[in-house]
């Protein structure tokens, strides 16, 4: 998985909507924990972002972003739980 802040640099367009980079990226993301449990999805982005707040190069806004980027591919029950993990990272 790549840093959170590679997720974060403007990426949302002047419409609001996500760049076709952003989305693909995510789709990316999709197919690389593609068969893999939601635990080790979510292992593998606490982790990630427990380095990120150590590093100091991880803040609540570039969750925010990383959940907007990601947001588009997940169904309504993923998005929930997304939306949960994240608040949690901001906590961390």
């Amino acid at each position: 998985m790549q840093d959170f802040n590679s997720y974060s640099k403007d990426k949302k367009t002047e419409s609001g909507k996500i760049p076709e980079d952003v989305a693909g990226l995510a789709e990316k993301m999709v197919r690389a924990f593609g068969g893999k449990g939601e635990s080790d999805i979510l292992h593998a982005i606490y982790k990630e972002a427990e380095q990120g707040r150590k590093n100091g190069t991880l803040s609540d806004a570039d969750l925010d972003k990383f959940a907007a980027a990601v947001s588009p591919v997940l169904d309504g029950a993923q998005r929930k739980k997304l939306a949960f993990v994240i608040s949690r990272l901001k906590k961390m």
